[in-house]
């Protein structure tokens, strides 16, 4: 069998690979709460257009999707951001910063709360 070798194959499997190294803990019932809490795109606001799952730390940094690092983001903030820092990102973009970041704090801790695990007895 051949092996595709074209830029984007090879970004794809680079990906993929990138992916299987860590571990994600972020569920269906998570991801559904996040985008429930935000109402939107994290950054711009949009609502009525699907949304897709944007890292604050961007995976080809060291993130992971996990509860404290998704937002959802429309296509067209997350294609922008890229894998960018999303603070420089906010400011070159001229969106609100401190908006977003007390967002996001007040969701994490809401959400946090809401799935933390169960503290188990000790005998």
């Amino acid at each position: 069998m051949a092996v595709n070798r074209s830029r984007r194959a090879r970004a794809s499997r680079k990906r993929k690979r990138r992916m299987d190294r860590v571990e994600h803990d972020l569920t269906d019932e998570h991801w559904d709460a996040v985008q429930a809490a935000w109402g939107g795109c994290a950054y711009c606001g949009a609502t009525g257009v699907p949304m897709q799952k944007d890292c604050l730390l961007a995976l080809s940094r060291g993130g992971r999707y996990t509860l404290d690092n998704i937002v959802p983001a429309c296509r067209s903030c997350n294609a922008s951001k890229c894998n960018d820092e999303v603070t420089g990102w906010l400011r070159r973009k001229r969106l609100d910063e401190a908006t977003f970041l007390t967002r996001h704090y007040e969701i994490r801790a809401e959400l946090t709360g809401r799935f933390a695990p169960e503290p188990t007895a000790s005998p």
